[in-house]
């Protein structure tokens, strides 16, 4: 079993309760186990315009491949309704593959560790809430939401 995490993002309709049900979608996903969602989080769109997003992020343990996990998420953001307009473009809602075990991925359909993960406090917060500890190539997630402190967030209770 690999661990993985997986960003959860939405910013049209009922965004919050898209991720909620979004995530239990995902735990559902054959060969996919032990889900932990961490709180909610709302931020402002980056590069793009639109309404504020809801972000979380999910950890979970699994059998899968990272292309077929990949495909599972791809699978439900469609159901979703997802579309793909235009880069950044508002999102019903959006599923990043962020890190699948110790694993290096370079590929034109996935990029893992996710590229700008270390740049995106929307991504970072909740990553600590539920890996304190972790350590990314670029460094500890704590020194990286220091370099990250003008973004603003806001976490959901």
């Amino acid at each position: 079993m690999t661990q993985a995490y997986i960003g959860l993002g939405a910013n049209l309709g009922d965004a919050g309760a898209t991720l909620r049900h979004a995530a239990a979608d995902i735990a559902r996903i054959p060969g996919v186990s032990d889900l932990r969602l961490s709180p909610f989080y709302r931020s402002a769109p980056v590069d793009s315009g639109g309404p504020d997003y809801v972000n979380a992020v999910a950890a979970l343990r699994t059998s899968l491949a990272a292309r077929q996990l990949l495909r599972e998420l791809q699978r439900i953001e469609l159901q979703y309704g997802r579309t793909r307009p235009y880069r950044n473009a508002p999102r019903t809602l959006d599923l990043d593959l962020l890190l699948y075990g110790n694993e290096r991925i370079a590929a034109p359909d996935l990029i893992v560790p996710h590229p700008r993960m270390h740049e995106r406090a929307f991504v970072l917060a909740p990553l600590a809430d539920l890996e304190p500890g972790l350590r990314l190539a670029q460094g500890a997630l704590s020194e990286l939401l220091r370099q990250c402190a003008s973004q603003a967030i806001e976490r959901l209770d």
